[in-house]
């Protein structure tokens, strides 16, 4: 009898450091690994007291870009999630290539579309649609940059 309650206690003890186990991997903070394979704060976690948090670092960021589409027709094809490239021809100018194809250039790949808002009343009259993405923040300043100089367009992914 003493054998089995034994037994089981130690199987009770294998089962409970397991779960502890599986839990300090997966929990954030844990000190184990993120979900992704990297260290849960940054590779070499708890390495040093003047690490910054991955998920503090500003270059990988991703922010929200409002960005006018010149196909409003396009834009009702679009959903939260779908994935779109952005394309900016040129126009006229030196060297810009337009009406020749040289001029096109894709200023964002695969970015992911965040909302697609309706249009306002008093948008009615203007051309293309409204929608916003989540970039990183230089494709984000690329978009508001290229979107005064020439009209964007779309390709679903």
């Amino acid at each position: 009898m003493r054998q089995a309650l034994w037994r089981q206690r130690r199987a009770l003890a294998a089962g409970l450091a397991l779960t502890a186990a599986v839990l300090g991997v997966t929990v954030p903070g844990g000190g184990g690994t993120a979900p992704g394979g990297a260290a849960a704060y940054g590779a070499g976690a708890g390495s040093g007291a003047d690490e910054v948090p991955e998920r503090a670092r500003p270059p990988g960021r991703r922010v929200s870009a409002p960005v006018r589409i010149a196909d409003a027709g396009a834009v009702r094809l679009l959903r939260p999630g779908d994935r779109v490239d952005v394309v900016s021809a040129g126009r006229g100018g030196p060297g810009s290539g337009a009406g020749d194809g040289d001029g096109v250039r894709v200023l964002a790949k695969g970015a992911l579309v965040a909302e697609v808002p309706p249009p306002p009343v008093e948008d009615a009259g203007r051309d293309g649609a409204l929608i916003v993405l989540s970039v990183p923040r230089s494709t984000a300043t690329a978009l508001a940059g290229a979107a005064i100089s020439s009209p964007l367009a779309v390709t679903l992914c």
